[in-house]
């Protein structure tokens, strides 16, 4: 078993893992936001200070990701169903699972780590599983997810419950339903179903 790392990158994003941290995790797919358009915001966000730029970017990111661009394979619903079940599969086991949102065209994750399982072991599990079958349902081969993923340790209960609440909110923020449990795969509608 490796230790945890604390603060590591990959030579993409940094990325903090830790016992008994709580994270929320957002990956998204290959087509979904171009290369191009992310360089221009990194040029335009190196006047800011590294914090305020990751902010400020993560605000960018996710505002392209709602309006819906690149192919958006999860509108697929059995698409959909092959991300949220692998999501649900090792819930308890790896990871205690939180919330989630499986979007259009990336998924947000609130989890908390359970001890023996980093971070990136449990991103690239998700990753890996889905893209395999996503490319076999659609008949085809090639790269389905962005290679890194974005994450963002939960300082405290507020961080928490604005977290929740974001997750939550994300399919009606995108105008793809009215109230969150409406949208099938997400945590709002599964908490939803077993409350009745």
């Amino acid at each position: 078993m490796r230790s945890r790392k604390g603060w590591h990158s990959r030579g993409y994003l940094p990325h903090f893992d830790g016992e008994h941290v709580t994270q929320g995790v957002t990956f998204r797919l290959a087509d979904s936001l171009p290369k191009a358009v992310l360089e221009l915001w990194q040029t335009e966000l190196q006047p800011y200070t590294p914090e305020d730029r990751r902010n400020e970017l993560h605000t960018r990111i996710n505002a392209w990701l709602d309006a819906g661009h690149g192919e958006c394979l999860l509108k697929q619903p059995d698409l959909a169903q092959i991300v949220q079940n692998s999501l649900l599969f090792f819930d308890a086991e790896r990871y205690q699972l939180l919330n989630w949102c499986v979007m259009p065209n990336h998924v947000h994750v609130l989890f908390n780590p359970l001890p023996g399982h980093e971070l990136s072991g449990i991103v690239h599990s998700w990753k890996s599983f889905t893209a395999k079958a996503i490319n076999k349902a659609l008949g085809r081969t090639g790269q389905v997810w962005m290679p890194d993923y974005f994450d963002r340790y939960i300082r405290d209960h507020a961080h928490f419950q604005r977290a929740m609440v974001y997750i939550d909110n994300n399919p009606v923020k995108a105008g793809l339903c009215g109230k969150p449990e409406d949208w099938p795969w997400c945590g709002a509608c599964v908490r939803t179903q077993s409350d009745s």
